[in-house]
């Protein structure tokens, strides 16, 4: 997950209480949205004199809530993944975009497949229908992208408070626990040159050598504190390190480090002058 280190085990308390919080509130507003929907089907084929049985609407409705809620951990997973990736929004965004295709699918396919069933028992056989000359797959698709991009912002938004909540380096802390199999190193922080985004881990340079930490560059960057300037979406170096920085036409720039090591900055994260 996001802003943690090792999953539900490697957060703290803050990240834990608020993913509590972020699981149970999202259950609550489930509830609320099958109950209402519900209601107003059962209120509206009344009106229009439709026969509908009210259990076979409370079956289309938890049909599908069912669903969402065994989806819900694959997109908590993709905006993580996302999240870690360090790529432009464009590209994250144009790959949610397809990855609604995909959901859209799994999510029609187990509902039908649900209603088929209790259909099935009941002695009846559901038809997947929505209306003449209407494709019942695209129709359920133009809805349901408007629920996986929900979804979407909703995780992105707890990924980035669990981030948030990562512990950060107290006043008098001066170490980094960097876990490296059995061992943790105490990395002093003012020793740590810089520290880049490596797909799941981030690459912490300590004096010559690289060690490699399962956690995500936004996390790091909220335990290290101030010390660390970010220089590239996937780049941190701390800032007493830095020697000299040139800086391009183009308003990229190269920072050179006490070690004489140069690394490239992008010129959104330029820092002032």
């Amino acid at each position: 997950m996001a802003g943690t280190n090792g999953g539900w085990r490697g957060m703290n308390g803050a990240q834990r209480r608020i993913l509590a919080m972020l699981g149970g509130g999202f259950l609550v507003v489930i509830a609320v949205i099958m109950v209402a929907n519900a209601m107003s089907m059962i209120s509206d084929f009344a009106s229009a004199g439709i026969p509908m049985s009210p259990a076979h609407v409370w079956l289309m409705e938890a049909s599908s809530i069912a669903i969402w809620l065994m989806l819900i951990p694959v997109i908590w997973w993709l905006v993580a993944r996302l999240w870690r990736s360090g790529w432009p929004w464009w590209a994250m965004a144009l790959l949610i975009v397809a990855a609604t295709v995909p959901l859209s699918l799994l999510h029609v396919a187990g509902m039908v497949a649900i209603r088929k069933a209790v259909y099935a028992l009941q002695g009846d056989a559901y038809l997947f229908t929505v209306g003449r000359g209407v494709n019942p797959w695209l129709y359920e698709y133009r809805k349901d992208v408007a629920t996986i991009l929900q979804f979407v912002g909703l995780a992105a938004l707890g990924q980035w408070l669990i981030a948030r909540a990562a512990t950060p380096a107290e006043a008098g802390s001066t170490t980094l626990a960097v876990n490296d199999g059995a061992v943790t190193h105490l990395v002093p922080i003012d020793e740590i040159e810089s520290v880049s985004a490596a797909g799941n881990y981030v690459e912490i340079v300590w004096g010559p050598r690289t060690l490699l930490h399962r956690a995500t560059l936004a996390a790091v960057e909220a335990e290290l504190g101030d010390a660390f300037l970010r220089i590239h979406r996937g780049r941190l170096v701390r800032r007493a390190a830095v020697r000299r920085i040139e800086t391009d036409k183009s308003g990229d720039f190269t920072v050179e480090l006490a070690s004489g090591a140069t690394l490239r900055g992008s010129r959104r994260y330029r820092p002032a002058d």
